[in-house]
């Protein structure tokens, strides 16, 4: 069931009916208007009691309120609940035509948001965060004068999402943002498919419908994709450069699938490059390094002791051997290190391959931080990527262009004129007749001069 959302109410993050809502983490159920109220529970209300005084069955408020359903479940002073409207007879909704889809720029983009929603374990609390994200950029959007509004439903993993997409609402969405789970992306597909929807499915990396569907967008790439991209990526950024492979003796690392790749790239356009080992002595592990060319090291295991190591050989190989140019290239897992490497990621002129880049220092991300907080009363997780920023990148992105451009969007790079917070999106079509990815690929680099620059394709 679906709770829709009034743009109306997201500024008004204290008081606001829809932020209560979802600060709480409270699962999201279906209304077609506006929550007629909420209730703040006093002391020996009951659920029968408070139905009663509001006109509604006991069903229908359990049904507004999904978490009193749950065994053990009783009310408490100070909390809040839904009072939705008394049911009506619902009529069963066509999909809107064609013509009303592409018309997006005279009315409300209509967003169906199917995603985890509740506080049970790490994907609904992460989802929540998200969503929330997607809420923030609907506000912003309102101020440029666009409308959305949004219809969320609590898509769990065992949730069988055909009965949800009986509901009325999601016939008449022009964009949905989800599922989580892999298993419930076709379903949703074809449902897209027949009304001319679009969908953004914003983490999960197995769709094999993408490749067929027109109509989805699917934002992470898997790993062979992602780990093919950064190979190029890197030889395009390191023409005329030696590579030097470092076998770190990591037996739990899966990096030999990036370093056999790059090492067969190199070995086809004619670069040069050595194999050294962690454990080699001073001597052996310098015979590794060109005395002529720049030099990029690259490690054989993203984890953190094992970079620590290779820093140490490092600094013991420049104190006699100051003429060598060194830089690293890294992992996306090396961001998380950042705090305690920071001085030797400047020093080695460190690339760090990534999808998402959370720059803590940059003033768009401590903005988006505060507003959340403020709506929200709660912090982003200290996560990699944050969730909420990342909804907000996706949410702009997707429905501003569906703005723009109605339903010839494609999400092509250039097309919105918004620069990511943290998420760049650049799709590009997979086959003729399917569906779109995201190609991009950040470079996140340390400068020697102590400064950072973000690099996209």
């Amino acid at each position: 069931m679906a709770n829709r959302t009034s743009l109306s109410f997201v500024r008004r993050a204290v008081t606001g009916l829809l932020l209560l809502a979802v600060t709480a983490v409270q699962p999201l159920v279906a209304q077609t208007t506006k929550w007629r109220d909420m209730h703040k529970v006093k002391k020996k209300e009951t659920i029968f009691g408070i139905a009663q005084k509001y006109g509604l069955t006991t069903a229908e408020l359990m049904d507004a309120n999904p978490e009193m359903k749950v065994e053990g479940y009783s009310l408490k002073k100070g909390d809040y609940i839904f009072i939705p409207f008394a049911k009506a007879p619902v009529a069963v909704a066509s999909a809107p035509s064609t013509t009303e889809l592409g018309n997006l720029r005279h009315r409300a983009i209509r967003v169906g948001v199917l995603l985890p929603l509740h506080n049970v374990n790490g994907d609904g609390r992460r989802m929540v965060e998200y969503y929330r994200g997607i809420l923030m950029a609907c506000d912003s959007l309102k101020a440029e004068g666009i409308s959305v509004d949004v219809y969320a439903w609590n898509v769990t993993e065992d949730t069988d999402i055909s009965k949800v997409l009986k509901d009325r609402n999601a016939a008449q969405c022009d964009l949905f943002i989800g599922p989580l789970y892999s298993k419930q992306v076709g379903l949703l597909a074809h449902f897209a498919k027949e009304r001319n929807a679009k969908v953004l499915i914003p983490f999960s990396i197995t769709a094999p419908e993408v490749n067929s569907n027109p109509c989805l967008y699917q934002v992470y790439q898997d790993g062979g994709e992602f780990n093919e991209a950064v190979i190029n990526r890197y030889v395009e950024k390191f023409p005329g450069c030696h590579t030097v492979f470092i076998d770190c003796n990591d037996t739990t690392s899966r990096k030999g699938v990036f370093t056999f790749g790059l090492r067969k790239k190199l070995g086809r356009t004619g670069q040069t490059y050595s194999i050294t080992n962690l454990k080699s002595s001073e001597t052996v592990f310098s015979k590794a390094f060109s005395r002529t060319k720049p030099n990029v090291v690259v490690l054989n295991t993203g984890r953190s002791p094992e970079l620590n190591v290779a820093f140490a050989k490092l600094n013991n190989l420049t104190t006699g051997n100051s003429q060598l140019d060194i830089t690293l290239f890294g992992y996306t897992e090396w961001m998380m290190y950042t705090k305690f490497n920071l001085d030797n990621f400047y020093k080695y002129n460190v690339y760090i391959p990534a999808a998402f880049h959370t720059n803590m220092l940059s003033s768009q991300t401590r903005r988006i931080i505060q507003k959340y907080r403020w709506n929200f009363h709660a912090d982003m997780m200290q996560a990699l990527p944050r969730f909420a920023i990342t909804g907000f990148d996706h949410a702009y992105f997707f429905l501003k262009g569906m703005h723009l451009y109605g339903n010839s969007f494609t999400g092509a790079p250039g097309t919105v004129g918004y620069k990511p917070i943290q998420t760049p999106l650049k799709f590009e079509r997979v086959a003729p007749g399917g569906g779109w990815k995201n190609r991009s690929v950040l470079l996140v680099h340390y400068l020697p001069s102590h400064r950072m620059e973000t690099l996209s394709n």
